[in-house]
């Protein structure tokens, strides 16, 4: 039976539950899992006043940001607060609102809900480009308390006359059957992408990577176009978040394993990315070049073999390519500061 590690929450739909210590089996040997007081992983409270002498960043996203197979002391947030540390400048906290099986429509609520109050320097904003998908569902499967997978509605935007509008607030806390759902609510359950069946099939055969390969299958083609609905909404969606926020704000886009294999291109969401962070004149950091520039071998220990999510030792990366990047932007803030 299935240890349940989150509540219902009547606007985002989950948290972690508030408190929670729990030890997560997984491929690696298993991870530890402590939550605080507001309900994310975290060994601290999030406080809403600064810490005096220190300097704070707000990072937001989904299981690769929550840290989904690590430790929270193994996460880039946390690894990335040990570097910055005795620098010669003031401290760092980074407050990790990530929360895994989310999409950025979700995010933003957490926002919302939970740090809009709260003092800051700097908020990360690290969107999971599969989150395209996520953001048009209006229902998405997750695991109940006893492993067994379910329906469950989620909070959705809808983009009516450029207007953003949200719907499925608070969302039903129970599961939906399938046959509750009509033709026009089935089609918007997330399915993981295109070719269902295909897809289980050819996984199942242990095929997966190799057909990748041969075909450099795009599993995210919302991103091809500037005027497709998915990168419309999502647009939408970072475009109000970041226009909310009084402080600075880094945008960074986490690709794919595909991205990382260099089986698929990552040309069309650089490129929506990279425009959208010129409308929104707030700062792009894409780590996929500093991740490219790692040999491959060592390239695919940066995921587990059975997991997307990343390693330690991928964590770590992600650290290394955002510290210059961070350090600069904290260090801009000071001097204006001074």
């Amino acid at each position: 039976m299935m240890r349940q590690l989150y509540e219902y929450h009547p606007v985002v739909g989950y948290r972690y539950i508030p408190g929670l210590k729990a030890r997560i089996p997984h491929e690696g040997g298993g991870y530890l899992m402590q939550v605080n007081e507001q309900g994310f992983r975290a060994d601290r409270p999030f406080a809403h006043a600064r810490t005096p002498g220190h300097r704070r960043v707000l990072v937001f996203g989904d299981s690769f940001t929550a840290g989904d197979a690590v430790c929270n002391r193994q996460r880039y947030t946390d690894l990335l607060e040990a570097r910055l540390e005795g620098a010669g400048a003031p401290p760092v906290e980074f407050y990790n609102f990530g929360l895994s099986s989310t999409g950025t429509d979700q995010q933003y609520l957490v926002w919302r809900e939970f740090a809009r109050s709260i003092e800051h320097d700097l908020v990360i904003i690290a969107v999971f480009v599969e989150n395209i998908r996520r953001v048009v569902a209006q229902f998405r499967p997750h695991r109940d308390e006893q492993g067994v997978e379910r329906l469950y509605a989620k909070p959705y935007y809808v983009l009516e006359n450029d207007t953003l509008r949200l719907y499925q607030v608070p969302p039903r806390r129970d599961p939906y059957g399938e046959d509750e759902l009509d033709a026009a609510q089935a089609a918007a359950v997330d399915q993981g992408g295109r070719f269902v069946m295909l897809r289980k099939m050819v996984t199942k055969l242990g095929m997966r990577d190799m057909i990748q390969h041969l075909t450099q299958y795009q599993p995210l083609p919302h991103y091809d176009s500037p005027a497709n609905p998915a990168w419309r909404l999502l647009r939408a969606i970072l475009l109000q978040w970041i226009r909310a926020l009084d402080r600075p704000v880094l945008l960074m886009p986490l690709p794919l394993p595909q991205h990382l294999d260099e089986t698929c291109d990552a040309a069309p969401y650089q490129a929506r990315f990279a425009e959208l962070a010129h409308d929104a004149g707030c700062r792009l950091h894409d780590p996929l070049p500093d991740l490219l520039r790692i040999a491959p071998d060592a390239r695919r220990k940066l995921r587990w073999e059975q997991d997307i999510h990343f390693t330690p030792a991928g964590h770590d990366a992600l650290a290394r390519s955002l510290e210059p990047v961070v350090a600069a932007v904290l260090g801009a803030q000071l001097a204006r500061a001074s």
